[in-house]
Formats: structure tokens, C-alpha cells, sequence
């Protein structure tokens, strides 16, 4: 479908939009700047519960600092974030609390070297959520086990392959029971045939009713998974709509121009 990843052809048939409960997410008149440079202008944004949201544009229109600036990786520098009702905090307990609630896939895997699988799957729950050791591991067995990757639990990250890697990374924000989980490029560091196994992993997840922002270049996805697609350039939201009406009939020549040159017709 895309010009990166072939394999999208792969992808399974679009699942059944789940119901879209009550605002989760919500993002108000949000700026962010990097210096002089206006990374973020005037976001508005909401996610319901349950929903799950891709957000696709050109690289360098703020994306992955959208993405970031919801788990308060970035600092915004005017505007509000609303996490289930609550202002995202600045700092201290909160932000741990909240960041337990927000789960994070990143590009790169970012386990730790020299924990096992299971170690790096445990180790927020014991320390942040307060489970004991033993529930810990129960929970991050059938954790690692629904992501296929059950059998690799007591290697190393450098022992596996890297999309067995990033099945271990959705399987850790899994196991803090996240509200909500981003997914900032999460297949952009993967070889093209590791993609779909990962790609399998967040569709299981869309079908089960987890909320996820997901920034990805991945169309196949987007049009597989997504209830509602966010088109972004130059810092700004241009166009929101479901994936068939958005890869259809595009409103924005920005959008229009952007789909013309990823997808092959």
C-alpha cells in the first residue's frame, strides 16, 4: 500500500470501529516551541475512549512531539492537556501517576540491555503500581505470551530479533493497564519483514477497545486499524476524518498532494 512497507498488502481486513466512549484525551489551543521554531500551533484534539487515532503527515509537521507532548515528554508552552479529566501535571508523583496511565511505544525499543524480557515487562509495575514480584510476573507472562514472544522471557533484548523487541515494548506499557497508549513510528527502526508481525500486535489491540494515538507512516494500518485519521503539516491539524473518507476524498490540497506521493494507484 505505501511505498516503504509492501507487506501492508498483508495487513488483515479492517475491524468493526468499536464504540467511542467519553473524552479521554483532550487537547486545548496547544503550542509548543523549539527556540524561534513553532513546532505545535493551536492543537485541538480530543480522544474518546476506547478510539483509536492515527496521526499521519510529512516528517517535521510535529507529529512525534504531538505525541510526546501528551505523555509530557515535551513541555508545552501554551495551551491545556487533559488526561481522563485531569491536567496533565508538571512534575513529581503526579506525572509518575500519570505517565503509569499513558503508556509509550517508542521508534527505538529503549529496553534495558541487561534485564531479561520479563525483567524489563515487571520492573513498572513493581516499582511504579506497587504489585507484588509474583503478580507481576503472572500479569507479564500472559502479557508476553498474547504478543507472542511468551517463549523469549528469559532472554536479553540483544538475543532477539528487533520485532520481537518491539513486541516486548507494546507488552511493558501493557502491563502498567494503561489508559491509553501512544505509539510514536513504533515499525519506522524495523526491517520491512518484521513490520506486519508488530503491526498484528496493535491491530489485536484496536479490536480489543484500547485507546491509541499512534503516529505512523504505515497507510495499511491506518486504514486497518484507525477509527479516525489526523492529517498534520507544518505544525498544524488540517484534516480529520475517518480512514475512508480521509484516503478517498481528501479535503486539503496539503492532504491530497501528501497521499499522491505515498500511495501507488
Amino acid at each position: 500500500m505505501t511505498e516503504s512497507n509492501p507487506a501492508d498488502d498483508l495487513l488483515p481486513t479492517p475491524h468493526t470501529s468499536v464504540a467511542v466512549g467519553e473524552p479521554l484525551v483532550v487537547l486545548t489551543d496547544v503550542d509548543k516551541y523549539f527556540g524561534d521554531l513553532h513546532v505545535l500551533k493551536n492543537i485541538n484534539l480530543t480522544v474518546g475512549r476506547g478510539e483509536v487515532v492515527v496521526v499521519i503527515g510529512p516528517s517535521g509537521s510535529g507529529k512525534s512531539t504531538l505525541c510526546r507532548s501528551i505523555n509530557r515528554l515535551e513541555t508545552i508552552q501554551s495551551g491545556g492537556i487533559m488526561i481522563d479529566g485531569s491536567p496533565l501535571p508538571s512534575e513529581g508523583k503526579a506525572l509518575a501517576r500519570l505517565r503509569a496511565d499513558v503508556g509509550m511505544v517508542f521508534q527505538q525499543f529503549n529496553l534495558f540491555a541487561h534485564k531479561t524480557i520479563l525483567e524489563n515487562v515487571t520492573l513498572g509495575p513493581v516499582r511504579v503500581r506497587r504489585k507484588s514480584k509474583q503478580e507481576a510476573r503472572a500479569h507479564g507472562m500472559e502479557l508476553l505470551n498474547r504478543v507472542g514472544v511468551g517463549n523469549q522471557a528469559e532472554k536479553y533484548p540483544a538475543q532477539l530479533s528487533g520485532g520481537q523487541q518491539q513486541r516486548v515494548a507494546i507488552a511493558r506499557a501493557l502491563a502498567m493497564d494503561p489508559k491509553v497508549i501512544l505509539f510514536d513510528e513504533p515499525t519506522s527502526a524495523l526491517d520491512p519483514e518484521m513490520i506486519n508481525e508488530v503491526l498484528d500486535v496493535m491491530i489485536q489491540l484496536a479490536q480489543q477497545g484500547m485507546t491509541m494515538i499512534v503516529v505512523t507512516h504505515e497507510m495499511g494500518f491506518a486504514r486497518t486499524a484507525a477509527d479516525r485519521v489526523v492529517f498534520m503539516a507544518d505544525g498544524e491539524i488540517l484534516e480529520e476524518a475517518a480512514p475512508e473518507a480521509f484516503f478517498t476524498s481528501p479535503t486539503t490540497a496539503r492532504a491530497k498532494d501528501f497521499l499522491s506521493k505515498i500511495l501507488t494507484h
